[in-house]
This record gives C-alpha cells, sequence and structure tokens, in this order.
C-alpha cells in the first residue's frame, strides 16, 4: 500500500467527524456561492429592470406616479391585471429619460436637441424624451426598495450561514487531524517497544526522537491545513463551475480548461519537490541525532575542549540543510502564486475580449448581472486553486514524511504479550551456542554450561571476550545463530520475549533512572508493586542508609537518568527495582565497577540479599567480588577457556589465576 493510501486508511479511522465536515464544508460553500446569484438578480431584475416595458395603469400597488399618471412595470402586473399604454425608461449616459411611446428596437443610444436617438444597423429612431430628475427617478425605484432589503437580508443571512458551518467544518476537521496524529504517534511509539535491540545500535536516538515528532508533525500539517484546503477547494471549485455553467454555458467550458492546467501543475511540482523534501527530512533528521548527541556527551565535548570543532560540524549540516530549504523556495516561489497570477489575468483578459464589450451594448448577449456573476465567480475560482498550489510544499513534506513514518511502521517487531507465565525456578544450560552481531562473524563460540536454580554463575574476561553477549541472548535482545538456550528444559525462543522477562531482572553498570521519584523508580509504576514492596525493598538493600539525608526521602524528585544522584544511590535503586520485581534470574552487568570503596560494602550486603533464591549471573572485572560464586566462567574471544569455583581455577594456574594474580598486585601496589 503506497503512502497515500495509508494515510488516508488513517483518516478512514474517523470518518464520521470528517464526513460531518464535508456535509458542514458544503452547506457553507454552497451558502457562499448563492452570493453571486442574488447579486445577479438585485442587477438585472431590480437595479436595470427600470427599462424594462412600463405600462399606463390605476393607482395600485407597485405603481409609480409620475405627471399625474399612474405606470408599473410589465413584470409587477399580477395575471389578468389590465394594461394601459406601453411606456419606456432609458438611461443614456448617466441620465435617465421618460419615453412616452413603444420602442420597436433598441440599440446605441444618444441626445439629440433633448430627444433620445437609437441606431441600429445602419436604422435611426428618434423619440421625444423628458429627463428625469433624481426625486421622479427614485420614485420609478421605490417599488423595488423592499425586494432590494429582503434579497439584501438573505444575502447576509447566507453569510451568517456560512460563517456557523465554516467554524463547524474547521472543527471538526481539526479535531479529526489531531485525533488521527496522536493515533499515528501512539503506533509509532507503541512499534519502538515492538524493535529488537539491533534496530536501535544502528540509529542515533535523535533520528529516532525526529520520526516521532518531526514526521508527525509533518503529517499533521497535511491533515490540518493541506487536506482541508484540499477538500474545501474542490467543493468551491465543484460548486463555482456549476454555478458558471448555470449563468452562462460558453464561457464555463472555456474556464474548464484550467482543471488540466492545474493537473499537470500539481504533477510537475510534485516531481521536483519531492527530491529536495526527501533530503531535507533526512538532514533535519541527523541535526536532530547530533544535537541529541552533543547534550548526552557534553561532559566529554567540553572536557576536551572540542566544543569548536562540534560547533563547525553542526554549522556544516546545518548548511546543508538550508541549502536544500532554499531550493524547495525558488521552486515554490517559481511555481506558486507567480503562475496563479498568470492564470488569473489571462482568464480575466479573456473573459473582458469574449463578452465584455457585448454586455455593456444594448445588443449584449448577456446581461450586466451575469457579467457581474461571472466575474465574482471566476475571481472566487482562482482563491481554492491559490490555496491549493500554496499547499503543495507541506503537501510534499508530508508525504515525505508519511513515507519515513511507514517504513518504521513496516519494520518487523514482536507482538507485546499479556498473557502470564508461572514464574519459571531459573534453571538456565547454554547448549552448544554460536552468535554473531554481523553474519558469519561469531562472537561467542561454542559456549555450554549449566547454571542450576540459586547457584551464582560468574563471567570474567577480557573486555570484548563475550561477556555481556551471553547475558543479552539469555534476555533475547538477540537470537542465537546455532544452539540452544534452555530455562527449566523449556527452549526460550519457544517463549514470548515480554514472558520470558517477566522473571528476569537486571542491574547495569550505569543504572538508568527515569524522571519520576525514587519510588516510581523502583516500582516503574507497575500497579502490582505496592508502596509497602517498594519500601521494603529499598531497605533490604540498605538504601535508606544513603537516601535518608535527601529532602523528600523515597518521594525525592529524579531528573532524567539520575544525575543529581550519586552513583551508590543510583545503584541502590536499581537494586531495590530487581528485588521489588522478583526475579527467578538475576543479572548483575558490572554493577559494582564504578562504586567507590565506601559504598562498596553496603553494595556487597544487598548483593547478598538480592541473589537468595535466585540463579544469578555476574559480569564482573574485580574478581575479588566473585570468590563466593558457586562457578566461574572465564572467557576469551568468544570461548570459555576454563570453567570452575574460584579455589579450583586457582588450583589450575591458569588465566583465572594469572588475571586475579595480576588484580591482586595492582591492589598491593596501590595499597603500599
Amino acid at each position: 500500500m503506497n503512502v497515500g493510501k495509508r494515510l488516508v486508511s488513517y483518516a478512514l479511522l474517523y470518518k464520521k467527524i470528517i464526513i460531518s465536515a464535508l456535509l458542514m464544508l458544503s452547506v457553507a460553500v454552497a451558502a457562499e456561492l448563492t452570493g453571486p446569484f442574488i447579486a445577479k438578480i438585485m442587477i438585472d431584475d431590480h437595479i436595470l429592470g427600470i427599462e424594462n416595458k412600463w405600462y399606463a395603469t390605476t393607482k395600485s400597488q407597485d405603481a409609480v406616479e409620475y405627471k399625474d399618471s399612474w405606470y408599473k412595470r410589465s413584470d409587477n402586473f399580477s395575471e389578468g391585471e389590465q394594461k394601459g399604454k406601453e411606456v419606456r425608461i432609458l438611461q443614456v449616459g448617466r441620465a435617465y429619460y421618460f419615453v412616452d411611446e413603444e420602442l420597436p428596437f433598441d440599440g446605441e443610444r444618444t441626445i439629440s436637441d433633448g430627444n433620445v436617438v437609437i441606431t441600429r444597423n445602419g436604422e435611426t429612431s428618434e423619440y421625444d424624451a423628458e429627463k428625469l430628475t433624481v426625486d421622479e427617478l427614485v420614485a420609478f425605484y421605490r417599488p423595488e426598495v423592499p425586494k432590494l432589503i429582503k434579497l439584501i437580508a438573505i444575502y447576509f443571512g447566507l453569510l451568517v450561514v456560512a460563517s456557523i458551518f465554516h467554524y463547524g467544518q474547521r472543527f471538526y476537521l481539526q479535531t479529526s487531524s489531531n485525533r488521527i496524529i496522536q493515533k499515528m504517534r501512539e503506533d509509532v511509539f507503541a512499534q519502538i517497544q515492538r524493535l529488537p535491540i539491533q534496530y536501535f545500535d544502528n540509529l542515533p536516538a535523535g533520528k529516532v526522537v525526529s520520526r516521532i515528532t518531526n514526521d508527525t508533525e509533518a503529517i499533521r500539517e497535511l491533515y490540518v491545513t493541506v487536506l482541508a484546503n484540499f477538500f474545501s477547494s474542490t467543493i468551491y471549485i465543484t460548486g463555482i463551475f456549476i454555478a458558471l455553467f448555470l449563468l452562462e454555458v460558453k464561457l464555463a467550458l472555456i474556464c474548464l480548461v484550467l482543471i488540466p492546467i492545474l493537473v499537470i501543475w500539481i504533477k510537475v511540482y510534485r516531481k521536483f519537490a519531492s527530491k529536495y523534501n526527501h533530503k531535507i527530512r533526512s538532514l533535519l533528521s541527523e541535526i536532530n541525532g547530533m544535537i541529541n548527541e552533543s547534550i548526552q556527551g557534553m561532559t566529554i565535548i567540553q572536557a576536551f575542549r572540542r566544543q569548536e570543532e562540534s560547533k563547525k560540524e553542526f554549522e556544516a549540516l546545518n548548511e546543508k540543510h538550508f541549502s536544500y530549504q532554499n531550493k524547495l523556495l525558488s521552486l515554490n516561489a517559481l511555481t506558486s502564486h507567480n503562475l496563479v497570477g498568470v492564470l488569473r489575468n489571462m482568464a480575466f483578459v479573456a473573459l473582458i475580449w469574449y463578452f465584455g464589450g457585448e454586455a455593456v451594448s444594448a445588443n449584449s448577449v448577456i446581461s450586466l448581472g451575469v457579467l457581474y456573476a461571472f466575474v465574482d465567480y471566476l475571481n472566487r475560482l482562482f482563491q481554492p486553486i491559490t490555496g491549493m498550489v500554496n499547499q503543495l510544499a507541506i503537501l510534499e513534506q508530508s508525504l515525505v514524511a508519511g513515507e519515513r513514518v511507514f517504513k518504521l511502521l513496516d519494520l518487523e517487531g514482536v507482538d507485546v504479550h499479556t498473557n502470564e507465565m508461572p514464574r519459571y525456578k531459573g534453571n538456565v544450560v547454554f547448549d552448544h551456542v554460536n552468535f554473531g552481531y554481523k553474519e558469519g562473524e561469531y562472537v561467542l563460540k561454542n559456549i555450554s554450561f549449566e547454571a542450576k536454580q540459586g547457584e551464582t554463575v560468574a563471567l570474567v574476561g577480557h573486555t570484548g571476550s563475550g561477556k555481556s553477549s551471553i547475558m543479552n541472548l539469555l534476555f533475547r535482545f538477540y537470537d542465537i545463530n546455532e544452539g540452544k538456550i534452555l530455562i527449566d528444559g523449556t527452549n526460550i525462543n519457544d517463549i514470548p520475549k515480554q514472558q520470558l522477562r517477566k522473571h528476569m531482572g537486571i542491574v547495569l553498570q550505569d543504572p538508568y533512572l527515569f524522571t519520576g521519584t525514587i519510588a516510581s523508580n523502583v516500582s516503574l509504576d507497575d500497579p502490582s508493586i505496592s508502596r509497602e514492596k517498594v519500601e521494603k525493598a529499598l531497605n533490604d538493600v540498605g538504601a535508606d542508609q544513603l537516601l535518608k539525608s535527601l529532602p523528600n526521602g523515597y518521594d525525592e524528585p529524579v531528573v532524567e537518568k539520575g544525575s543529581t544522584l550519586s552513583s551508590g544511590q543510583r545503584q541502590l535503586i536499581s537494586f531495590a527495582r530487581a528485588l521489588a520485581f522478583d526475579p527467578a534470574i538475576l543479572i548483575l552487568d558490572e554493577a559494582t565497577a564504578s562504586i567507590d570503596t565506601e559504598t562498596e560494602a553496603i553494595i556487597q550486603d544487598a548483593l547478598e540479599v538480592l541473589k537468595k533464591g535466585r540463579t544469578t549471573f555476574i559480569i564482573a572485572h574485580r574478581l575479588s567480588t566473585i570468590k563466593n560464586a558457586d562457578q566461574i566462567l572465564v572467557l576469551d574471544r568468544g570461548q570459555i577457556v576454563e570453567q570452575g569455583n574460584h579455589d579450583e581455577l586457582m588450583q589450575r594456574r591458569g588465566k583465572y589465576y594469572q588475571m586475579y594474580q595480576l588484580q591482586q598486585g595492582k591492589n598491593s601496589t596501590l595499597a603500599g
């Protein structure tokens, strides 16, 4: 399904609101477009209608007294009413004249010695005429005044109706647009929760944020501005052409030429604009990614005095973004309002040339009222065309943004399972496991070991030996290439990821804390974890010793990443979090690596509390912290080279012995 169809499918989720808005828009447009018809009637029937035939009559409704005689316009006679002698009122220049006789023909009018002279096709007639004073002319117009007032009231009434329905359609269209974007953002954010960890390994956080914020905001403009404008413009143009055909078919057919021009125009514009918008959206993501990276690494940037270099890198990226924005701006300037103005002028020239001269002559094919209405409609026609053309830039930006968002939504993810799984015991078996982050490049080779329920298994080795990769596989952040991993005899690939992780806990070297409070960071707002359970977990790991000095205790606010807390405080909170969730399998990833000596004693006590009754995996650099482990796995270049407890490995005098002696030697040197 292409981007356009998918954007429409989102809109259809709120089709009732949108249809209601479009119906209101149709009513508003119909009310607005009735205005020129009313103006035509006012001009032709009531203002210029004074030149219709008049007949002598008796004093009655709509009759006008002139020099002791009564006259009534032909269209004001009721059926069967007696008509007397025919007279005419003619406009010559700016003056009006009373002619007391019938006119056999009409044509070009002039005044000669106070008489009206009419010439047509070489034939001339002269009539005695009396010039009307202003009061006399007003008297002849007086019967039309109530009718004109009535039409004016209807005209303004329609404008009020149009305003009310315009407000309604705009409110409902914008409401539906905001709802659509709300749903889309929820879908994008939910999709991010479903994506595997490797997706985030290859994409900077700023670019992901850009998809959720900038791209969806661009799409919001599509629904709020572009579609609303295109909907209203389409209805306007349709209504205007219906009105044009009702007024004058020939001129309406001439105006139809504008439609294919508009379609070709949009296609040509989109062809060029698409390329620029793709680049602009991509560069915007890179800018967001760089800003995010700079903020995250500001300590390093300032410590190593890289501010100027970072600024230059950003300026280069920003300049590139600016150049493409300028290219798009030039395209918009060339193909937007300027071309509309050209088309508008051409249409008016054709109108005036073809019909204008005839409308002001006595033998006109169309009336002045029709010409006025046509000019009004033609002027209105270019307003929606201008609106549509001016929205083309936003339309293209929105389609490109939609393409990027749907590309993210189409990535294969893992559905969230809400089914509960009984707490497993925690017997873990790695059976000939091979794994590589890249195809054909294994970082773990033939890994086999068993961890029984309640045991503590330590993983040691140099950086890059594969310790963290083993834990990533156990958590199913990544799936193995060969072999199998069993928990209580069940292959973890047969267990949904969410259910598998339900009974696992992890404590990282640099624990991550969320914005909130200390208590909310322990419970992660899980309703199953009560306040009492949170406080017990914190007390059990000894956190009360480090956190009691805080003004609000366990309700102390935590900013992003817990930057206002010490590393020891953050680590204890992460221990309490793991304890509160009561996992069957616990993973401690370098959990004591960055802790000061004074805090380490508290952390070690907390570790003992954490490990009770659980299968615990410890990734450690400090070998002194794992002397009591039931099993130690020594890894080197992705393979287990030694396996056993501390005493057994020390007796073998192998790689573990060398590592331990090296660390003890360093410690002795430091102590000395």
